[in-house]
């Protein structure tokens, strides 16, 4: 099976790769720069969510795939708070979509009114946890769970959800 990953961020990748390889099936990779056309930082469920299906569909236009995954970051406001939120999206060669939302929790203000003066989350992280590479590696998620939940973990879970939705379908 050809599958086509709709981004070169290596927590993203590598959590399709170990869910898709889980299901011992006899899978080539294609990660692709795949294009979101949402905001750099998506600032909604809805945003975020759209982000992934556009990324999951422009990934299935650049390979000749069987099935495309897109994975979407973002942040959402509840009840005045600021969380962030995950989405991912799978999509087939003959028409079929899913998508998944993953955890969601709170960042603290500080992070917080970044965002909302424009930041992405990303270079914001780096400088609130001074590191650098975090949404390559532990994410937001990881920093803020103290190291239990990696992002590549989180988005393990959501394309766990993905595949069993898929499975599910194919039946």
């Amino acid at each position: 099976m050809n599958i086509a990953i709709g981004t070169m961020n290596k927590a993203k990748v590598n959590a399709v790769k170990m869910v898709m390889q889980s299901q011992c099936l006899d899978a080539i990779f294609t990660p692709v720069k795949a294009h979101s056309l949402v905001s750099d930082q998506p600032m909604s469920n809805e945003e975020t969510r759209q982000g992934a299906i556009n990324r999951a569909q422009h990934a299935l236009t650049l390979t000749d795939a069987h099935i495309a995954f897109g994975l979407e970051g973002g942040v959402t406001v509840l009840e005045d708070q600021l969380y962030i939120c995950n989405w991912a999206a799978l999509v087939t060669a003959d028409g079929q979509s899913f998508t998944a939302a993953g955890a969601q929790l709170p960042l603290p203000i500080e992070v917080a009114q970044c965002i909302l003066a424009g930041e992405e989350l990303g270079p914001v992280m780096e400088r609130y946890a001074a590191q650098s590479d975090i949404r390559q590696n532990q994410g937001a998620i990881g920093i803020f769970t103290d190291g239990l939940v990696s992002r590549q973990a989180m988005f393990e879970h959501i394309i766990t959800l993905l595949v069993g939705q898929y499975r599910y379908n194919q039946r």
